[in-house]
C-alpha cells in the first residue's frame, strides 16, 4: 500500500511542530525556575507588623479618593517649577486649607 505523499509531508510536518514546542517548553521553564531561584516568600505579611506606640496593631479603614483638580493642580506647579514636596494626604490637607 502506497502513502499519499501529501499525507506523509503533513504527518512529517505534525511531528516536527510538536517537537519544537516540547523544545521550547523544557527551554522555558529551566529558564523561569533558574530566573526564580532563591527567591522564597515572605514569613509573615509586613503590613499586619505596623502597630502605634502601646503596641496595639494599627488599623487602617476606608479609602482616601483624590480630587482630580487638586492633582492637576499640583502636576501643574510641580511642571512650573514649583513644589517638590510628595504627594500624600499631609499636603493635601495643606492645600485644600490654602484653597
Amino acid at each position: 500500500m502506497r502513502m499519499n505523499p501529501t499525507v506523509v509531508l503533513t504527518l512529517i510536518l505534525l511531528s516536527l511542530m510538536f517537537g519544537a514546542g516540547l523544545t521550547s517548553a523544557v527551554f522555558g521553564y529551566r529558564l523561569g525556575r533558574g530566573a526564580l531561584k532563591g527567591i522564597t516568600q515572605p514569613d509573615a505579611r509586613p503590613v499586619n507588623n505596623l502597630s502605634d506606640a502601646q503596641g496595639r496593631p494599627i488599623r487602617r479603614e476606608g479609602l482616601t479618593f483624590l480630587k482630580e483638580n487638586d492633582i492637576l493642580a499640583n502636576v501643574k506647579a510641580r511642571i512650573e517649577g514649583g513644589a517638590s514636596e510628595a504627594p500624600g494626604p499631609a499636603n493635601e490637607a495643606r492645600s485644600t486649607s490654602t484653597q
